[in-house]
């Protein structure tokens, strides 16, 4: 049986349901509250993903998902539906006890450790993610998401030889364009960072502007840049759209001039990330670890 969980909504005026147990009212000042995480660089980062009608929505999901759990504790797939909720509402910590209580009791449950892995990643616990990762992946060995999750972790900690061999498994199990704009991404840049030039010139081959992509247009424009089909101001005028295209494009950018010797520009971009508020995208976790090992003089 799954332990009493009871911290559902960690701010403003709104019902807090336990796990199993009864609803109850908890109101927290937003200026009271904690912060998610402390960065690498020493900044205090928060549970703020939203707000007006898609904070409401979110919220609104969150009880829906903890209702069903509640009406069944038992059930894997609830309780990876509940901590999922937590994690679009950027509270990741909570997210993570979610998945320990259902580790504790589906121990061989690949999902389970594939989702804790990936917030691991978003708390910058990178060695636990890499382990929680490598699991789901020999209980799981053919899940693209779990690959995909692993070679970032590894690629994360500065592991670029083990990010190769995961993304090199993930790229095996992409199953449509945006599956391999997403893996391809990541492995150019890789293999870039292993000046491995030509094997990163061979990612490129397959990349062209007629791909069917609809989630990674970000990625598809960072590959089409690295093949010479879009320019630097192209993807610089992109970059302004949204917190999150700056996160993405601008990572890619940033690496893009760290691995051809502009450590100069790289770091102004970087700098620029980190400033802010989408701290959860890979890009902006990317840019961090960066800062923090120029920082540190490695």
């Amino acid at each position: 049986m799954l332990k009493r969980y009871a911290r559902l909504l960690a701010w403003g005026c709104l019902p807090v349901l336990a796990w199993m147990g009864n609803a109850r009212l908890f109101c927290q000042n937003h200026l009271d509250q904690k912060p998610e995480i402390v960065s690498l660089l020493g900044r205090k980062l928060y549970a703020r993903p939203a707000t007006g009608e898609r904070l409401a929505k979110l919220e609104e999901e969150l009880k829906q998902a903890a209702l069903a759990l509640e009406s069944n504790p038992n059930d894997a797939e609830r309780i990876i539906l509940y901590g999922r909720r937590l994690a679009y509402l950027w509270r990741y910590n909570e997210a993570i006890d979610v998945y320990l209580q259902g580790i504790t009791s589906f121990p061989d449950n690949a999902m389970l450790y594939r989702h804790r892995g990936h917030r691991y990643i978003s708390i910058r616990r990178f060695e636990q993610a890499v382990t929680d990762l490598t699991r789901a992946s020999a209980l799981n060995p053919d899940d693209f998401d779990i690959w995909y999750h692993l070679g970032l972790a590894h690629y994360l900690r500065g592991e670029f030889e083990s990010a190769l061999r995961a993304y090199r498994a993930c790229r095996r199990t992409a199953q449509d364009d945006d599956s391999i704009v997403a893996v391809s991404h990541w492995l150019y840049m890789t293999l870039r960072r292993l000046q491995r030039e030509t094997e990163a010139q061979k990612i490129l081959e397959e990349i062209n502007a007629g791909m069917n992509v609809e989630e990674n247009q970000s990625y598809h424009e960072l590959l089409l840049f690295y093949k010479g089909a879009r320019s630097s101001r192209e993807i610089l005028t992109l970059i302004e759209a949204s917190d999150l295209d700056l996160a993405t494009l601008g990572y890619g950018v940033g690496n893009w001039y760290l691995y051809n010797g502009d450590r100069e520009k790289a770091e102004a971009m970087f700098k620029r990330i980190v400033e802010v508020a989408y701290w959860p995208a890979f890009g902006f976790i990317a840019a961090e670890v960066e800062l923090y090992r120029m920082q540190q003089g490695t």
